[in-house]
């Protein structure tokens, strides 16, 4: 079903802050119930999130969501950006991804990002918020994981798809 189909969750009221030591253990836990792993490949680098600075979106006390960054010489780059699954389409990643535009503004006035050529609602999200499609890099996640897998939709994973937006 496309993200557009799915009924959107009530707007949920979170504060973000930077990630403490404490929180970083949630980030990790939530990002290898993700993706399976505490490492993503951005802008053609693996990053490993524990490693990394990080927001996180809280909802009173609960972890609802993170995003791990780093800067780099184009501006800020967001490595990872993740939402528990009870906390999706509340408008949690907007906020996520909104933090770290002001980052950006202060580090260059760039905020980049990228996905797998299979994450369709990833690539919709990033697109509704202002991004620009930048460049593909055909089977760099292929070459990453050293197999072709199946993605979104039963899509193989092969390509980085990478996303500017000036800020």
């Amino acid at each position: 079903m496309c993200s557009g189909c799915l009924p959107k969750a009530s707007r949920l009221d979170v504060s973000v802050e930077e990630a403490s030591s404490l929180d970083m253990r949630q980030v990790v836990e939530l990002a290898e119930r993700m993706w399976g792993e505490p490492s993503q490949l951005a802008y053609g680098r693996e990053y490993c999130i524990r490693e990394l600075p990080a927001l996180v979106a809280k909802s009173g006390r609960s972890l609802a969501g993170f995003a791990s960054y780093t800067r780099v010489e184009e501006g800020v780059l967001l490595v990872a950006l993740g939402v528990h699954p009870a906390y999706q389409r509340a408008g949690v990643g907007r906020r996520l991804i909104e933090a770290l535009e002001a980052e950006a503004k202060r580090e260059g006035g760039r905020l980049l990002v990228s996905t797998s050529n299979d994450n369709l609602p990833a690539l919709a999200f990033y697109q509704k918020l202002g991004f620009h499609l930048r460049e593909v890099k055909p089977e760099a996640i292929l070459r990453k994981h050293g197999m072709l897998v199946s993605g979104v939709g039963g899509i193989p994973v092969r390509d980085e798809v990478r996303l500017l937006k000036p800020v």
